[in-house]
């Protein structure tokens, strides 16, 4: 049975998968395996090394779909930069290329419909590269050359904001135009495909809103404590 209201850092860790199976995502990112038997949430993170109060704050906020409020400096920024950055490995180097590997196993690239597909994902991929590759160059050594203590003239992650396109848009025109557009007898396949869509989407959207309702504030918050010292 699913827990009513948030987790708490004495409750189960097994529970708390068992009841929501899209927190193993999370529960990866942040470095932290199976195989932890009976142990508290708190335990499972301290084994780890993570941080147990921004586990939960990430872990809530996703079940719950409500934003902190207000954002607390309790939460450990490296944690979430760390967070994201394995987020970025997931998508780059196992989720998107497995989606294109059963696309082009399903659609194939002998006629020109499915060329066309399989280069509009590509096209894809290649957006989404380009939008991690900007956190990874610029963003995260910002963030980290905040936490030393050192501001950089004439940035801010108010930039970032503004340049934060929303990744999963394309995916879902993309998947519009499969559901749409692409005549197939392999039921079974390209619903396969779909399925992983429809999966990546939401993780999408969940990582997008870790960065802009999280993490965002959060190193906002930080420059604000740094302009005041």
């Amino acid at each position: 049975m699913q827990k009513l209201g948030k987790y708490v850092k004495t409750d189960r860790m097994s529970e708390l998968v068992s009841d929501n199976y899209r927190v193993l995502l999370v529960m990866s990112r942040f470095g932290i395996g199976l195989g932890f038997g009976d142990k508290t949430i708190d335990a499972v993170c301290r084994d780890n090394g993570v941080d147990t109060f921004t586990f939960l704050v990430v872990v809530n906020m996703l079940l719950t779909d409500e934003t902190p409020q207000p954002v607390s400096d309790r939460v450990h920024v490296a944690s979430l930069v760390q967070y994201l950055h394995n987020s970025h490995d997931y998508f780059l180097d196992f989720r998107l290329p497995e989606i294109r590997r059963k696309l082009v196993e399903v659609v194939g690239v002998q006629d020109e419909l499915s060329r066309a597909i399989v280069a509009y994902f590509d096209g894809y991929i290649e957006g989404v590269q380009a939008h991690m590759a900007y956190e990874e160059e610029i963003v995260f050594p910002y963030v980290r050359s905040l936490l030393e203590g050192r501001r950089q003239e004439g940035y801010r992650i108010e930039v970032f904001r503004q340049h934060h396109d929303q990744v999963e848009t394309l995916l879902t025109e993309f998947k519009q135009i499969l559901i749409k557009f692409y005549p197939s007898d392999s039921t079974h396949a390209i619903n396969g495909v779909l399925f992983d869509i429809f999966n990546c989407e939401y993780d999408l959207a969940s990582h997008n809103a870790v960065e802009d309702r999280l993490f965002i504030p959060t190193v906002r918050l930080l420059e604000q404590n740094l302009e005041e010292r």
